[in-house]
C-alpha cells in the first residue's frame, strides 16, 4: 500500500493507484497527523478565535461572523452552493485523479479535517464510486471550487457517482453500501473544495498522453525521414553536444537507434542532396524543444501533487495561515507552455506528410502508382491541415487572461482548469495527425522496396502492414486513418517499440517516474 501524505509520490504512483495497480491508504502516522489537525480546528471553534473558514463566511463574506452552532451547516452550505459547473461530465479517470491527488493534499495534516473523511474519499477510490463532475465551471484561482464541490457532493449524500457501469444517484449507491452521508465538521467542506485538483488531474493526464506522443512523434518522423530518403548525420551526437538542450540530445539519441543499420539510409550515403527540408532536418530541436516543455511540466505537477493548496492551513491551534496556495498561477503557466509547445508537433508532422505526397525525391505523386483515376493520399493532408489549425486556435493562453469573481475579493484569477482542458484536446488532434503521417510514411517506404529499412522501423512497418494493405487504389481510407488511430493510442504500442530497441536507455529523467 502506498501510504498517503507520508512522502513525495511520483506521477506514475499516483496513475498507478488510479489505474488499480497499487492501493493508496493512511499509515497510522498518517491517521496521527491528520486527526492532530482536526483537534485544532475544533479547538479554534470552541475558543470562540475568529479564523478565516472556520466560523466565517467565505470570500466576500469573509467578515461574516458565524456561531459554533452553524458551523456545521456552513460546510454542507458551502459545498451546495458551490455546486455550480456545467457542461458534460469528465471522464472517469479525471475523477479518479482528483479523489486520489485530494486525498494525499489532505493526508499532509495542514487542513483540519478528520481522518474519517478522508477514509470515505479512500472507499470512493477502492471501490471505483466515480462523482459525475461538470467540465466547466472553474477560474482556477481559490481552489477549482466548482469541479471540486461536485466531485465531494456524494460523501454528503447528493449528486450522481458512476458504479459498475452506471450513473446512479449517490444517495443509493451510500444505501448499497450500507452507509450514511457524512456529517461535515468545522472547516471541512472548505478543505474539499480548496485546492487545485481539477487542474493538477488534468496535468497528469497531459503528461502521460503527452509522453506517448513525443515518443510516437520520432518514431513516426524517422519512418517519414526513410521514406523520404533523408539523411541521419542531422542527428550526429556531436552537434547536439555543442548545444546541449536536454530535449534536442534524447531525440537525436532516439533518431540515431531508431535508423541504425538501415539499408535505405546507407543506400543514398553519396546522393547530390546538399540538405533536408527543416521537418526532417531539425526534428531533434523541434521535437526537443518540446521535450523540454514536459520536463518544465513535469517537475511543476510532482510538486503541485505533493503539496498542500487548502486555505486556510493549519499549523496549530494558535497559528492558522490565510494565503494563496489554491492559485492555479503555477500549474497554469505550464499547461499553456504545454499547449503549444504539443501542437508543434502537429505542425511539423503536417509538413512531413506533405513532402511524400508532392512527387519529390523519387515518391510518385500523392503516393499511389495510377494518379488520375486515383486521387490517392491527397485528402488525408487536408484533414492534418485543417487539425493544425484548429489546434492553433486551441494555443491562446488561457492563464493570459483574468476576470475578477467573488466581489473583488479575489481579484486575479489563473484560468488553469481551460488550460489544462484545451491542451487536451489538442493532445486529441495530434492522434489523428500522427495517424495519417504514418499511413503516409508507411505507404511510401514500400516504394523504396527491395531495400530495408532499420530493425526498429521495419518492426512498425510490419505493425502498420498486419492492421492496413499497401494501396493500389482509391478507397475508404476514413478506415485506414480510423485504424492507425486506435493502434497510436494504445500505449502498448509504442512502450513496445521503446522497450525492444531500449530507446529510453540514459534517459530515465524523461519517464514519469
Amino acid at each position: 500500500m502506498i501510504a498517503l501524505g507520508d512522502g513525495n509520490l511520483s506521477v506514475q504512483q499516483i496513475l498507478d493507484i488510479c489505474d488499480g495497480k497499487q492501493r493508496c491508504g493512511l499509515s497510522a502516522h498518517g491517521r496521527e497527523r491528520v486527526n492532530k489537525s482536526a483537534s485544532h480546528v475544533e479547538s479554534i471553534v470552541n475558543n470562540s478565535k475568529v479564523v478565516y473558514g472556520i466560523n466565517t463566511g467565505f470570500g466576500p463574506l469573509c467578515d461574516t461572523r458565524i456561531s459554533g452552532s452553524q458551523t456545521r451547516d456552513l460546510q454542507q452550505n458551502l459545498l451546495l452552493s458551490h455546486s455550480v459547473g456545467v457542461g458534460n461530465s469528465i471522464d472517469i479517470t479525471t475523477a479518479r485523479l482528483m479523489l486520489i491527488t485530494k486525498a494525499h493534499a489532505l493526508a499532509f495534516g495542514y487542513s483540519g479535517i478528520r481522518a474519517e473523511i478522508i477514509d470515505r474519499i479512500l472507499l470512493f477510490i477502492d471501490n471505483h464510486i466515480t462523482p459525475c463532475v461538470p467540465e466547466k465551471g472553474s477560474v482556477g484561482a481559490s481552489g477549482d471550487l466548482a469541479p471540486l464541490a461536485h466531485l465531494f457532493l456524494p460523501l454528503i449524500g447528493f449528486g450522481e457517482v458512476y458504479h459498475r457501469g452506471e450513473r446512479r444517484p449517490a444517495r443509493d449507491v451510500l444505501n448499497e453500501y450500507g452507509l450514511e452521508p457524512i456529517q461535515l465538521g468545522p472547516k471541512e467542506g472548505l478543505a474539499l473544495i480548496n485546492g487545485t485538483q481539477f487542474i493538477l488531474a488534468n496535468a497528469i493526464l497531459v503528461l502521460k498522453e503527452w509522453k506517448r506522443i513525443l515518443d510516437l512523434a520520432d518514431v513516426s518522423g524517422a519512418l517519414a525521414l526513410e521514406s523520404l530518403k533523408g539523411s541521419a548525420s542531422p542527428f550526429d551526437s556531436r552537434l547536439h553536444n555543442i548545444r546541449p538542450f536536454a530535449g534536442s540530445v534524447f531525440v537525436a539519441s532516439r533518431l540515431r537507434k531508431l535508423l541504425d543499420n538501415s539499408e535505405v539510409l546507407q543506400s543514398h550515403v553519396d546522393c547530390d542532396r546538399v540538405q533536408d527540408p527543416y521537418s526532417l532536418r531539425c526534428m531533434p530541436q523541434v521535437h526537443g524543444a518540446s521535450r523540454n516543455a514536459w520536463l518544465h511540466l513535469k517537475d511543476a505537477v510532482t510538486i503541485e501533487l505533493n503539496s498542500v493548496t487548502d486555505n486556510p492551513v493549519v499549523f496549530s491551534e494558535k497559528e492558522t495561515i490565510s494565503g494563496g496556495n489554491f492559485h492555479g498561477q503555477p500549474l497554469a503557466l505550464p499547461l499553456d507552455y504545454a499547449a503549444f509547445a504539443s501542437a508543434e508537433l502537429g505542425n511539423i508532422s503536417d509538413r512531413r506528410s506533405y513532402l511524400m505526397i508532392e512527387g519529390r525525391y523519387d515518391l510518385p505523386k500523392l503516393l499511389i502508382k495510377n494518379a488520375g483515376l486515383n486521387s490517392g493520399l491527397m485528402i488525408p493532408q487536408y484533414t492534418t491541415a485543417a487539425l493544425v489549425t484548429e489546434n492553433k486556435t486551441l494555443c491562446y493562453p488561457a492563464s493570459a487572461d483574468s476576470v475578477p469573481t467573488s466581489l473583488g475579493q479575489e481579484d486575479h484569477v489563473s484560468m488553469g482548469s481551460i488550460s489544462g482542458r484545451k491542451t487536451r484536446q489538442i493532445l486529441n488532434n495530434l492522434d489523428y495527425i500522427f495517424a495519417i503521417e504514418l499511413l503516409y510514411a508507411s505507404q511510401a517506404l514500400e516504394f523504396r522496396r527491395p531495400l530495408k529499412s532499420s530493425a526498429p522501423l521495419e518492426h512498425v512497418q510490419e505493425i502498420i502492414r498486419s492492421r492496413i494493405p499497401f494501396i493500389e487504389q482509391d478507397r475508404l481510407f476514413a478506415d485506414d486513418i480510423n485504424i492507425l488511430h486506435t493502434l497510436v493510442t494504445d500505449h502498448s504500442f509504442i512502450d513496445e517499440i521503446n522497450n525492444t530497441y531500449k530507446l529510453y536507455d540514459g534517459y530515465e529523467s524523461f519517464e514519469l517516474h
